[in-house]
């Protein structure tokens, strides 16, 4: 049977996301399933159970998982090993001197993931040039496999000295640990990073096999469960880095999905930005558990060249993106000086907020949303999970009495102190490197951005706010653009005039041999591949680079590292200039979602739907809110606020003076009203 559908799916904290497009009309739906953390790939197989189409007659699956974040975050990874170089072994948990922690008092280390019992040493040696000082002492290396299949651990990573200049000793201790220990999962450094700085390199491959097995076991279940269902199409995952990759590539460096959980939502942003001209964007993506702020600048996301997770190093390409604990599911408490609170803690899917009716009796966000009356209890929620309202207010009743509050007055307090957070999340990515938020639109999505986006905009002073179709799912709406991406890299210190050199010819056609090879594996003809080459440059004697797309000449190159340093930095020099690292990133281009147009009312006015009281304050405690849903507005329609415009996956709220236009693809572009 012909394939006819395309399936996104984004588990996250709290729901499930899903969207089916159908190629053939362009038609998109949008679903939401709760999160099923004891089982999760139940919560992948409820997601497909919304969509019309069969498994059978999907032809691109592609996801996104919090798994090996979470096991990250509750310390609940495989039992690692790290096995370096002689001499070397404390590379990892020595790590780098940070000065910041040195001058705060209440600063502490996040929990290791290792402790020096799980290091081993191994005698090698390579030098930075490639060259072997010391051959491996493959004696040695058998009895260090021996000890790690002795002591039961799960995973290894192998991280040794100036391995990205010469891996053949990495690639030995890989093939002694299968014969010896063939049950442990191994990491090898130099396949995830090809670049200097031990420390980096070993934290990212200790990632790597601390999450490893538990993503093979869950992507293994998942595809076996997907291929009894029927499903044969490609099994894609998205990338920290904004893209995606194979399921079975992401078996291999699951490092790569850490960060991944957002990166849908950022792709579609940048996608669905040019598709309307909004080239600058600022995002934020309110989910169940947290609140994901990025950029999207000249039409393109901010990337970085390195990660970090609490203060460990990921040195793998990833998108800036700054979470917070600001969901619908954040809970609301009293910290020691009595004053109030919200979030981190979350109530997650199980059992939810209160007003779920799944057993919550915390406060959270949502409960408080519910009771000001910027959601209903008449509309499902993805249209299945109908909120009650006496729960939220029961729930927020003990916090309120203990503040001298009413249950309504505390709820506003919650809603206005998520926001207070959020702007601080929006100002980390804007105002604190340089960038007025006046200059961009608001980008909001997710099951809560809604709710708090205008408000948001107004105190920063954002002139416009946009929400997108399909908000609630708009993170798995974005994985439909998401392109197969592979990055490679090589060391190659030397001044910026030496870039015509022979050697770095080779290097770049070495890279983009192993990037032929990898697309073409996976399926992906010379027409659908893209190559794009960077520099990362700095100026000689400083430790931090910029990465600069690749010139014609040096010339080019130093105008735009000078003109990307004076951006960054605030500042140029007039010392040397010299290349610390050569990238290539390797695109198979996957095909791209087309949105059909929104028809245009032919006649008549839009007509609210009545209206909802929405306490403001305790001097307006019941303004009327017209009601609208979504689903049955055209291009071209206007509402004037005070309004709440519900849907299937989400709520928008716009207050008086805040005017909204649908554009022609289902956008809704709210102007923020001006105070003087």
């Amino acid at each position: 049977m012909t394939s006819t559908s395309r399936v996104a799916i984004d588990v996250g904290g709290t729901f499930t996301d899903v969207v089916e497009l159908s190629p053939a009309t362009g038609e998109i739906r949008f679903g939401k399933v709760p999160t099923t953390p004891a089982q999760p790939t139940a919560g992948v197989l409820d997601a497909f159970g919304t969509t019309r189409a069969p498994m059978a007659r999907v032809d691109m699956f592609t996801h996104g998982t919090t798994l090996g974040l979470n096991a990250l975050l509750t310390r609940t990874g495989a039992r690692t090993a790290v096995v370096g170089t002689a001499g070397f072994r404390d590379v990892y948990l020595l790590g780098r001197t940070d000065r910041r922690t040195n001058y705060d008092i209440t600063y502490r280390p996040p929990p290791a993931l290792l402790e020096r019992y799980d290091t081993f040493e191994v005698p090698e040696r390579s030098l930075f040039d490639g060259s072997v000082h010391r051959p491996l002492d493959e004696a040695a290396a058998r009895a260090v496999a021996a000890t790690i299949a002795e002591r039961g651990y799960d995973s290894v990573a192998v991280a040794f000295l100036h391995s990205y200049a010469n891996p053949a000793h990495e690639l030995r201790m890989r093939e002694i640990l299968a014969e010896v220990a063939p049950e442990v999962a191994v990491t090898v450094s130099h396949e995830l990073s090809r670049e200097y700085r031990e420390y980096e390199r070993t934290s990212t491959a200790v990632l790597d096999a601390y999450v490893k097995p538990i993503v093979r076991r869950y992507l293994e279940r998942l595809e076996g469960e997907l291929a009894a269902g029927g499903f044969a199409g490609r099994f894609l995952m998205t990338r920290s880095g904004g893209g995606a990759m194979t399921a079975s590539a992401a078996r291999e460096q699951p490092v790569s999905l850490i960060l991944s959980g957002p990166a849908g939502g950022v792709i579609g942003a940048t996608a669905f930005g040019a598709l309307i001209d909004r080239p600058n964007l600022i995002t934020i993506d309110m989910g169940g558990t947290s609140l994901d702020a990025s950029l999207v600048i000249d039409g393109e996301p901010v990337l970085h060249q390195g990660a970090e997770f609490e203060q460990l190093p990921i040195n793998t390409p990833s998108l800036y993106i700054h979470t917070i604990g600001a969901g619908g599911g954040s809970i609301a408490w009293l910290d020691g000086a009595g004053a109030l609170q919200v979030g981190p803690q979350s109530a997650g899917a199980d059992p939810g907020p209160a007003s779920y009716g799944k057993g919550g009796t915390q406060p959270t966000f949502t409960d408080a949303a519910l009771a000001v009356g910027y959601m209903g209890t008449t509309a499902a929620l993805g249209g299945r999970l109908t909120l009650d309202d006496r729960l939220a207010v029961g729930a927020l009743e003990p916090l309120a009495d203990k503040l001298g509050l009413t249950p309504l007055a505390l709820a506003r307090g919650i809603i206005r102190i998520s926001t207070t957070k959020i702007m601080g999340a929006v100002r980390a990515i804007t105002v604190e490197v340089g960038r007025d938020p006046k200059d961009f639109a608001l980008l909001s999505f997710g099951g809560g951005g809604g709710l708090v986006a205008v408000d948001v905009a107004h105190e920063l002073n954002i002139p416009t706010v946009i929400v997108p179709p399909g908000q609630g799912a708009f993170s798995a709406f974005g994985m439909l653009f998401a392109d197969v991406q592979h990055d490679f890299a090589r060391t190659a210190v030397m001044p910026l005039a030496e870039l015509d050199s022979p050697a770095v010819a080779a290097s770049y056609a070495e890279m983009a041999a192993d990037a032929a090879t990898a697309l073409g594996a996976e399926g992906f003809g010379v027409s659908q591949r893209v190559l794009t080459r960077s520099v990362d440059v700095r100026y000689a004697g400083q430790e931090h680079t910029v990465t600069v797309p690749l010139q014609d000449d040096a010339a080019g190159v130093e105008r735009e590292f000078t003109e990307l340093h004076e951006r960054q930095y605030g500042h140029t020099m007039d010392d040397p200039i010299e290349i610390t690292t050569l990238r290539l990133r390797a695109t198979g281009q996957v095909e791209k979602p087309a949105l059909p147009p929104l028809p245009r009312r032919e006649s008549g006015g839009l007509a609210s739907e009545g209206a909802r009281e929405v306490y403001v304050s305790e001097e307006q405690p019941a303004v009327p809110y017209a009601l609208y849903t979504r689903e049955t507005l055209l291009a071209g329609d206007e509402i004037a606020g005070p309004a709440v415009i519900h849907e299937h996956t989400a709520t928008t709220v716009i207050h008086a003076g805040d005017r909204l236009l649908v554009g022609e693809h289902g956008e809704m572009t709210i102007t923020v009203r001006a105070d003087s």
